[in-house]
């Protein structure tokens, strides 16, 4: 392509606005605008809404930042800063943020300078907290702060240290949790506690949200039992059912033997599975599982396993794989059957299609379990029979943690009286006789030693939920519907947001504003046309005009033989920008049309 066409071409794809418009009303389920009630009255800063996993968290903290922002005076900054436990978080908090006419960076760094006026505030992590406190405090100053899982603050000293420091000075702190969480070593700032347990100031339970119908599916435990032998570090030989009582150590070596790649166990759970899912994908097409693995070889294996023994593709994405994030949206997206993953998947993502689960780690905590649970109970709005289905290992652990989440599913759906004559004898089938006093703690921390999986087998037929050719939506009597609808709704007013300097209303999309995105095209010279929707948020408009820009300048170096440090520097001057990082969309068009201007001079375009 030659250098006037791609100056050209630049500019042009530079006019192409994001393809949303902007909502002025949220309709927000009966716990979410009890959330958001209980928020305002609060008389604290700080506020903790627990809330179980599916149940839309995100939606109760934008409409609260949302509001908060159009309400900015003087002493609060009408900045958003998002913090959450992952990268690809950052993003999915970016994307959900732009459907509420807040504009995040997900990729802000210390070194950036200055937030554009244009975008709203950042999405950051824990981790990046621990490393740049001072120069978010400086970001942070009166800001409205969202904690996304805060437990995770607890989860290293340097974080907890790091939230304070930094966002001490926030006007609001609005923090969210799967589930309620302990501090037995770090307290976690902004939180109350009491008996180093966390105090929510709203709580809304896995039992509540199914009674509530239309928020999450209720979920079944299949449990598969098995007989595994393996060496133990000491170099004995050891053998046993998960129905054997083993101390701690012994247990976890029997769950580590169980999920190993080598035997007949898991490949016969993931054949249930797969067999389940296969039965749920008859009516919903797009229906997906999840094996959660337990580290990263293990995913590669369970991926090449659903491979080579079921014929099936499976999405496996691990955290040393850069391209984790977009194979996670792009899985979202499509209709693959199957993504494996070790603990990118395991917290908030929102993945709807999800229906089945295979837990094939050895972390045993409550808080992961049932993170682990909410990523398949997420209603499908539409979907009048739903149902999620974890398969879990026959051991004692897993079955007391599973016992917890079945006594609130029976408890919700009796208080229900969906159906009187039901006596529950499928529930016995499906969960077992779970035994509740069976400690649920974890004990598996060993060192290197001599431990060695032999060879693990399964026993039985296990517990299928479905047998073939019965309807795939039914249980035997089991009621087929929970919820005739998706849920009740209040409808609550957006308040515009605050016109801001340097850019008018910031994120006024769908709604061009003068000289923003309707104004870059008519420079376009003999490759001038109309704008094309290119979709995506307002972040993301941006980074292709900072990638257009980039192109520019490296062809303009080759055309006019200065450094490109040289003209990056000039259209800097010209555009009155000291770095690209700073500038807000307009300004970014306005560089491109100094570049096209420039390329005029040297290189006229045909006619002048």
């Amino acid at each position: 392509m030659s250098v006037e066409r791609s100056v050209g071409r630049a500019i042009i794809d530079a006019g192409r606005p994001p393809a949303f418009l902007m909502p002025r009303s949220v309709r927000l389920r009966p716990w979410q605008k009890a959330a958001l009630d209980a928020f305002w009255a609060a008389p604290r800063p700080d506020f903790l809404a627990v809330a179980t996993p599916g149940a839309g968290k995100t939606t109760f903290a934008l409409t609260a930042a949302r509001q908060a922002l159009a309400a900015a005076t003087e002493g609060r900054s009408g900045r958003l800063v998002v913090v959450a436990p992952t990268q690809h978080l950052k993003v999915q908090w970016a994307r959900n943020a732009a459907a509420f006419d807040l504009h995040l960076e997900p990729f802000w760094s210390s070194s950036d300078g200055r937030l554009p006026p244009d975008m709203h505030g950042i999405v950051t992590t824990y981790q990046q907290v621990a490393t740049s406190a001072q120069a978010l405090r400086q970001l942070a100053g009166g800001a409205f702060v969202i904690f996304d899982e805060l437990h995770h603050a607890g989860d290293d000293r340097a974080w907890g240290d790091g939230i304070q420091h930094a966002f001490e000075v926030a006007s609001r702190r609005l923090a969210l949790s799967g589930t309620p969480f302990r501090s037995d070593t770090v307290a976690i700032p902004f939180v109350r506690y009491s008996s180093e347990v966390a105090q929510p100031d709203f709580e809304y339970g896995y039992g509540e949200a199914l009674e509530s119908g239309g928020v999450v599916r209720p979920v079944f435990f299949p449990r598969i039992d098995g007989h595994m032998e393996w060496v133990a570090p000491d170099g004995s030989l050891q053998g046993a059912a998960f129905a054997d009582p083993l101390d701690r150590a012994r247990a976890g070596q029997r769950l580590r033997t169980a999920l190993s790649l080598e035997g007949e166990w898991l490949p016969a759970v993931l054949r249930q599975a797969h067999d389940q899912l296969e039965a749920i994908r008859v009516v919903t097409p797009d229906a997906a599982g999840l094996v959660i693995a337990t580290d990263q070889d293990h995913a590669r294996g369970i991926g090449a396993m659903l491979r080579e023994r079921f014929g099936v593709r499976a999405t496996v994405v691990t955290s040393d794989d850069p391209t984790a994030s977009s194979r996670i949206t792009a899985f979202t997206a499509g209709d693959d059957p199957w993504i494996v993953a070790v603990r990118m998947v395991s917290e908030g993502v929102d993945i709807p299609r999800l229906h089945v689960g295979v837990y094939a780690t050895t972390t045993t905590t409550e808080l992961f379990f049932r993170q682990a649970v909410g990523r398949i109970v997420r209603w499908t709005k539409g979907e009048r029979r739903q149902r999620a289905y974890l398969f879990i290992p026959d051991e004692a652990r897993l079955r007391a943690l599973a016992f917890g989440i079945a006594e609130q599913r029976r408890h919700s759906l009796a208080r229900s009286a969906l159906d009187p004559s039901l006596d529950g004898s499928l529930e016995a089938s499906l969960v077992g006789d779970i035994d509740p006093t069976v400690d649920p703690r974890p004990g598996m921390v060993e060192q290197l030693s001599l431990f060695s999986a032999l060879s693990a087998v399964p026993i039985g037929e296990g517990h299928r939920p479905v047998l073939h050719g019965e309807d795939p939506t039914s249980l035997g009597g089991w009621p087929a519907v929970w919820s005739g609808s998706d849920g009740d709704g209040v409808e609550v007013d957006l308040p515009p947001l605050p016109v801001r300097s340097g850019g008018g209303r910031a994120g006024a999309v769908g709604e061009p504003r003068p000289g923003a995105w309707a104004g870059s095209v008519a420079v376009a010279g003999a490759f001038q046309r109309p704008p094309i929707g290119g979709g995506g948020t307002l972040r993301e408009h941006k980074k292709r005009l900072r990638d257009d820009n980039a192109e520019v300048a490296r062809r303009l170096a080759r055309l006019t033989g200065l450094t490109h440090a040289q003209v990056n520097r000039e259209l800097n001057r010209l555009t009155g920008l000291e770095r690209v990082t700073e500038a807000t969309a307009e300004q970014l068009e306005r560089r491109l049309r100094h570049a096209e201007g420039w390329r005029n001079r040297i290189v006229p375009t045909p006619g002048q």
